[in-house]
């Protein structure tokens, strides 16, 4: 999963697509373990302000990441409509807060265009690729950067 953009010319490969604000995200479908309704979540001292708080999921503490101020996107007071994917990275698992999930896209890794140059390194961290599907240009969501080390070890 650490090379998204090209693991192998021209093998499929399966996506949820998700929106935040006006623009549309996805990510590798197998880091996803499953899409729940917002539930209002736990804050805990001293987390980064990405960091909403924790909520109890089958008797797991489960951090929620609001993925839009992750990436340094707008944000909003999570309500109903919101959904968490609960995702597994490496030996993590965490919620990424999102305001919808939207698809789920089939397509070849040779689909997948690299981030552009014009791009800084932080945007770079977090989209492995952009591609344009339908009309819609998406961009491929990295989830190794989401949760870095030492703040997974405070939340």
């Amino acid at each position: 999963m650490n090379d998204l953009v090209n693991p192998g010319a021209g093998a499929r490969r399966e996506l949820i697509a998700f929106r935040i604000g006006d623009q549309e995200f996805c990510v590798d479908i197998m880091s996803v373990r499953e899409i729940r309704g917002w539930t209002p979540a736990t804050p805990l001292p001293r987390t980064p302000s990405f960091v909403k708080g924790v909520i109890n999921l089958r008797g797991a503490v489960l951090p929620i990441i609001d993925l839009g101020a992750r990436l340094g996107l707008t944000t909003s007071e999570p309500t109903a409509r919101h959904v968490i994917m609960v995702v597994k990275v490496g030996e993590r698992t965490m919620g990424l807060l999102v305001d919808a999930v939207s698809d789920i896209i089939n397509l070849t890794d040779d689909a997948v265009q690299p981030t552009p140059d014009v791009a800084c390194d932080t945007v770079r961290t977090f989209v492995k690729g952009l591609f344009a599907i339908d009309g819609r240009m998406i961009s491929l969501i990295s989830l190794d950067n989401v949760l870095p080390e030492l703040e997974a070890e405070a939340a």
